[in-house]
């Protein structure tokens, strides 16, 4: 049996499930930087946020579930963004 591919239209678009579930990474992604997730060499952080000049936010080395590490690095945004508005 062969499957029927999955239409784009019946599926939510990751910018739409940023907007209603993090805020704050969707806002910092258009406006101002971008992240990384995953390991690196240079940090312990599984989630960093960075801009122009920077980090502005990394966050722990695990989290029980990636929606926990999504909401992490949501708030240590939105800190940031209130830090420098």
């Amino acid at each position: 049996m062969q499957r029927s591919p999955k239409t784009t239209n019946s599926s939510p678009r990751i910018d739409d499930i940023l907007k209603e579930q993090f805020p704050n990474i969707e806002r910092f992604l258009n406006e101002r930087g971008w992240i990384e997730i995953g390991e690196n060499d240079m940090t312990s952080a599984l989630v960093r946020a960075y801009d122009e000049g920077g980090t502005i936010y990394e966050g722990k080395s695990s989290y029980p579930t990636w929606h926990q590490t999504f909401q992490d690095l949501d708030q240590g945004i939105a800190a940031f963004i209130e830090d420098n508005t």
